[in-house]
């Protein structure tokens, strides 16, 4: 749904990534202390990752596939899974002389098998030669890696993981690979800290989810559905003016999906209050200078429009009149809607400098614009637009020029729940819907009784999940963070999350039945950091509405 003519590059499709497979050689420590996993370094030379400490691994051939006679599988394991596990037993053969192959009375491959071999020749008909089965059932997905979109050369590389057979011992074949050695994830990663080992992004990642698990049999025994753990194909933005890499669970990923579709590595990652951030030739993001802990980097106001069409902003953010001179002067001074999406302090009193602001400087004034607060607002909340909206009302602005006839329509759609007056805006053209406070990216909305009502904001998700399906929405485009991603399971995450914190709730009042909130907030908040509980407490207090309001349970207070 995105207009190409307002990304803020020309985009360049990625070159297409080929198909590898590497594997992740385990063994138990002598001491008992964990496990280690094998790595070894790549050629000085090579054409890619030149020096890099390693897993055993390349690309996946033809031949790679059409030997699954040769190998024995896992009743669950699928077809592409076997092909990547063969590809990544010849691999490691060829690499490091390691032999992942049984003998028909099951037998695994020894020192005299692998003498036996020759490296260099046809490794598939040797093994049948020898009377080997390649041991692929022996094999287990991990992860799926592709490589960044900005690379020349990319692959599509599952990372397997593998017991080191007993009684092998790796050999490298001193042209692609040197030094094989044995380290824990841990040891592997404090060396590349200290400017020892050179790994690259996807085996620092990977080796830092290998030291959360205490032992092999824990890992393999995360492993037991045949699903990889992660797939992750990096983004990278600029902090401090230096590359930094992303992955999808990340809350930069969104944001740089959505500026730089292609992966080019232009966009500045840094919360800063003194200038606008380009998310599109149409759309600039401003972050009020009022960080904390309940507003994050601080408020997002948005502008919307160019200089032909003039700007809507939303949002105009607190009582601040320099982060308004700067709105201001981002839109050229040509502002023609201001736009709350609700009336809390940090999001809509900047709303009637800015209308101030327009007046002095001689331009038309805006119309401020949302919907009044109710009578359960808190005092500092107190909001009263010039025009309310309608649930629905859109927001045109148009203008034309060489290619036509250009608009920004802003749909107004009513989200009653953390605010009872909250509305979010859809930019139809663009699919981007703004959440204002109703979702956040890095933490859950806070629920607020009276003001917030937590039946409400669950009907109001419901909503935005319908919306995003019937306009092809992939971005919402939060008050507070950066951009999310994947837009309908950021949705169906906080349905979730939401309703299993209700359960702990409604279990934490049965087992205490006559306890207050706060004992109620030790036992179902005990996943969150005490000095959070007088903020939990709130949400507790809108979710304990809702399970009265459904007769779920019977409790006294």
């Amino acid at each position: 749904m995105t207009r190409p003519s307002q990304l803020l590059r020309s985009q360049r499709p990625p070159a297409s990534p080929r198909p590898a497979a590497t594997v992740l050689l385990l063994r138990d420590r002598a001491d008992g202390a964990g496990f280690e996993v094998l790595m070894t370094r790549r050629s000085p030379t090579a054409s890619f990752l030149p020096g890099a400490h390693v897993f055993p691994g390349g690309g996946i051939d033809a031949l790679d596939a059409q030997s699954h006679g040769f190998a024995t599988r896992r009743p669950r394991q699928s077809d592409e899974h076997l092909t990547q596990s063969i590809a990544a037993i010849r691999e490691s053969f060829e690499e490091l002389g390691v032999l992942l192959a049984r003998h028909a009375d099951g037998r695994m491959a020894d020192a005299d098998d692998i003498a036996a071999l020759d490296r260099s020749a046809p490794f598939v008909a040797q093994c049948q030669a020898r009377g080997l089965t390649l041991a692929a059932d022996a094999l287990h997905v991990l992860a799926h890696w592709t490589g960044d979109r900005t690379q020349p050369k990319r692959f599509a590389t599952q990372f397997l993981v593998a017991r080191m057979p007993e009684g092998q011992t790796p050999v490298a074949d001193e042209t692609e690979q040197f030094e094989p050695q044995w380290v824990s994830p841990a040891e592997a990663l404090q060396r590349y800290a200290d400017g020892e080992f050179l790994i690259i992004f996807p085996t620092i990642r990977t080796l830092e989810r290998l030291a959360e698990f205490a032992s092999t049999e824990a890992v393999f025994a995360a492993l037991a559905n045949e699903q990889a753990l992660w797939q992750c194909c990096p983004r990278t933005g600029l902090l401090d003016g230096k590359e930094r890499r992303h992955m999808e669970h990340e809350s930069a990923y969104g944001e740089l999906e959505m500026v730089s579709p292609d992966g080019q590595i232009f966009h500045p990652l840094d919360w800063q209050s003194a200038q606008p951030v380009a998310l599109r030739r149409n759309l600039l993001r401003l972050t009020a200078p009022n960080p904390s802990m309940m507003t994050g980097p601080g408020t997002n106001s948005y502008l919307v429009g160019d200089a032909a069409t003039g700007f809507a902003v939303i949002d105009p953010g607190p009582r601040d009149p320099q982060h308004v001179q700067r709105l201001f002067d981002a839109a050229g001074g040509d502002i023609r809607h201001i736009l709350c999406t609700h009336s809390h302090a940090d999001h809509s009193p900047g709303a009637a400098l800015l209308q101030a602001l327009l007046v002095d400087a001689g331009r038309p004034r805006a119309a401020i614009r949302g919907l009044a607060s109710a009578p359960t607002a808190r005092a500092n909340s107190r909001f009263t637009p010039d025009q309310p909206l309608v649930d629905g009302d859109r927001i045109v602005l148009s203008a034309t020029g060489p290619e036509g006839l250009v608009t920004h329509s802003l749909q107004a759609v009513f989200t009653p729940g953390h605010a009872a007056n909250h509305v979010c805006f859809l930019l139809e053209e663009d699919a981007l819907l703004f959440s204002g406070d109703h979702i956040l990216n890095g933490s859950t909305t806070v629920i607020d009784p009276p003001d917030g009502n937590m039946a409400d904001y669950l009907d109001s998700l419901t909503r935005l999940d319908t919306l995003c399906a019937l306009h092809g929405v992939e971005f919402i485009l939060p008050a507070h963070g950066y951009v999310l991603g994947q837009a309908r399971r950021v949705i169906a995450h906080l349905q979730a999350h939401r309703l299993a914190r209700e359960a702990k709730i409604l279990r934490a009042m049965q087992a205490a039945p006559d306890g207050s909130p706060l004992d109620w907030v030790r036992l179902a908040y005990a996943d969150t950091p005490p000095a959070l509980w007088p903020i939990a407490e709130r949400s507790l207090l809108a979710h304990v509405e809702r399970i009265r309001a459904l007769g779920l349970a019977h409790v006294s207070n």
